[in-house]
C-alpha cells in the first residue's frame, strides 16, 4: 500500500511538471504590481492597464497597477528598482526614466543597466510637429527658414525640461543647425492651449496627446518622428522624408523589473505578455494609442535600450541640455 501511495505520488509529480502550472513557472501567489510613473489616465497608465488586465486574467491572479508620478517618471522607476526581485513587482518604463535620465541626472539613485531587468518593449510612439492654425510656415523646411532668419525668436513649447518632447527639439535644433527659442511647460496640457492660442509658435508634442487636436483642426500636423509613418497618421510625412534622414525621436514605453530578477522568471513574463500583445482586441487598443513594434524578446528590449541612452546622451552632450527635474 505504502508502494502503492509512492507510485502515485511520484506520478503526479511528472504530471505537474509536464504541465506548466503558475506558481511552478515561480511567479508570486498574491497580487502583482505594475508601477506607473505618471498619473492615470497617460498613455503609460493606459498601455499598462491594457496589458495588467490581460495578464491577470491569463494567470489567474491580481495585477494592479499603481501609479507613483513625480520627476518624469524617475521616482517610480527608483522606487521599483528597490523592491523585491521576485516578480511581485514591476514597471512600465519609459524613456525618460530609462534614457533620458542617465544623462540629464547625474545623481540619479538606479543604473539602468545594472538595476533593471527589460522584459519587454510594449510600443513606440512618434513625437508630432505641430503648429497652431496661424502659423505661416507649417512645412519642415519652411520652418528651418524661419528659425534661421528670426535665430532665438521661433518658440517651440514642451512637455517640461529633460522631456522626451524637449529632446525632440534639441535633436531638431543640432540636426537641422538652428537657434530656437524653448518654452517648458508643466505637461503637454497647457503648452498645447498656448500653441492653439498663438502664444507660442510649435511643439514636438506625443502623438497621444496631440492627435485629438489635430483631428479636431484646433492644430496642424506637419512632421512625425519615426523614421516609418505610424499607422494613425498615414497622410503626415515623418522628418526623415522632409530631409532629415536619420531623424528619430520617440516615445516608448516597456515592461521591466528590478534587477536581480531571476532570467526564467523574467523569460517567463516576456512570453505570456508577447501572448497579450499577439491579441486582436489589444492590437486594436495599442493602435488607438500609436505604440507599435512592440514584443519581441527581452534581449530586444535589453539592445533597444542600450541604443536609446547613447543616442540621448550625446543630443544632451551636444546640445549642453539641462533638466529642471
Amino acid at each position: 500500500m505504502q508502494r502503492r501511495s509512492l507510485l502515485q505520488a511520484a506520478a503526479g509529480t511528472v504530471a505537474s511538471l509536464g504541465t506548466p502550472r503558475l506558481f511552478a513557472q515561480g511567479l508570486p501567489s498574491g497580487p502583482i504590481r505594475i508601477i506607473v510613473g505618471f498619473p492615470p489616465g497617460g498613455g503609460t497608465d493606459a498601455l499598462a492597464r491594457v496589458l495588467g488586465q490581460k495578464l491577470g486574467v491569463m494567470w489567474g491572479q491580481q495585477v494592479i497597477i499603481e501609479n507613483k508620478a513625480g520627476v518624469a517618471g524617475v521616482l517610480a522607476a527608483d522606487y521599483v528598482a528597490q523592491q523585491p526581485s521576485d516578480g511581485s513587482t514591476l514597471l512600465m518604463a519609459h524613456i525618460n526614466s530609462h534614457a533620458l535620465a542617465p544623462s540629464l541626472q547625474p545623481k540619479l539613485n538606479y543604473n539602468v543597466e545594472r538595476d533593471f531587468v527589460p522584459i519587454m518593449l510594449v510600443g513606440v510612439t512618434p513625437n508630432l510637429l505641430i503648429a497652431g492654425t496661424m502659423q505661416p510656415a507649417v512645412t519642415v523646411k519652411d520652418i528651418v527658414a524661419l528659425c534661421k532668419a528670426k535665430p532665438g525668436e521661433i518658440s517651440f513649447g514642451s512637455a517640461g525640461s529633460g522631456s522626451a518632447q524637449h529632446l525632440a527639439l534639441e535633436m531638431f535644433k543640432l540636426s537641422a543647425k538652428v537657434n530656437a527659442l524653448h518654452i517648458p511647460y508643466k505637461g503637454s496640457a497647457p503648452a498645447i492651449t498656448d500653441l492653439i492660442g498663438g502664444q507660442i509658435n510649435y511643439c514636438f508634442e506625443t502623438m497621444t496627446a496631440a492627435t485629438p487636436h489635430v483631428k479636431g483642426g484646433k492644430v496642424i500636423a506637419i512632421a512625425q518622428t519615426r523614421i516609418k509613418r505610424a499607422k494613425g497618421h498615414p497622410t503626415v510625412p515623418t522628418m526623415a522624408e522632409q530631409g532629415f534622414p536619420d531623424f528619430e525621436a520617440t516615445t516608448w514605453y516597456g515592461l521591466v523589473g528590478p534587477g536581480k530578477l531571476p532570467k526564467g522568471l523574467a523569460q517567463k513574463i516576456n512570453e505570456d505578455a508577447n501572448k497579450v500583445m499577439a491579441m486582436p482586441d489589444v492590437q486594436e487598443r495599442l493602435d488607438s494609442y500609436g505604440a507599435e513594434d512592440g514584443g519581441g524578446s527581452s534581449e530586444k528590449f535589453t539592445a533597444f535600450i542600450h541604443t536609446e541612452i547613447a543616442k540621448w546622451a550625446k543630443v544632451v552632450k551636444e546640445g549642453n541640455v539641462k533638466s529642471d527635474t
